[in-house]
């Protein structure tokens, strides 16, 4: 069971994906309500099954690490091709984790609808607060839509500039 609720703009959403075992196959019904809750571009979703709340937050923080990694890493190797040019294996190792990290997340994460949405657990910072009395007393995961753009496009950038660095002082080394 899904509740919708929209204020005047429709920028402004809430979809709640209510606990509801009505019948033996749930879990899918509540599979499919996220789905199709992520594809409208909801602003705030609400998840009250505890079991699907727990694996959406689990690939959000998978897809947040491998982001994290390929930013750290590129500037790593940036910054270790630079300081320490005489030495490009160093650099290279940075560069190279970058490259697949970037590689992977952009395959598997980035087209997910998924990826647009960060699990938020200070109910404060909800944009729909006077939500919170509606719901029951359990513990529900709450997805915040934030705009991604120009965080792939920071992580796109570092990583090919770690590259181009890195592929630069191995040419150098071996020239």
């Amino acid at each position: 069971m899904v509740d919708e609720v929209e204020n005047r703009n429709d920028t402004a959403s809430v979809s709640i994906i209510r606990e509801v075992y009505d019948s033996a196959n749930a879990h899918e019904a509540f599979e499919y309500e996220l789905e199709r809750a992520l594809e409208a571009e909801y602003n705030l979703i609400v998840i009250e099954p505890s079991k699907l709340g727990d694996e959406t937050s689990r690939w959000i923080t998978v897809g947040n690490c491998l982001h994290k990694t390929a930013s750290l890493s590129g500037l790593t190797a940036i910054v270790t091709g630079l300081v320490w040019g005489e030495q490009p294996y160093i650099c290279g190792t940075f560069g190279i984790t970058a490259v697949i990290t970037c590689g992977l997340y952009t395959v598997s994460w980035q087209f997910d609808p998924c990826c647009q949405y960060q699990v938020e657990t200070d109910t404060s910072k909800l944009p729909h607060v006077e939500l919170l009395a509606v719901l029951g007393p359990s513990s529900p995961t709450f997805l915040v839509r934030k705009d991604d753009r120009r965080r792939r496009i920071l992580h796109g950038t570092i990583t090919i500039t770690a590259f181009s660095i890195c592929a630069w002082r191995f040419y150098q080394a071996f020239k």
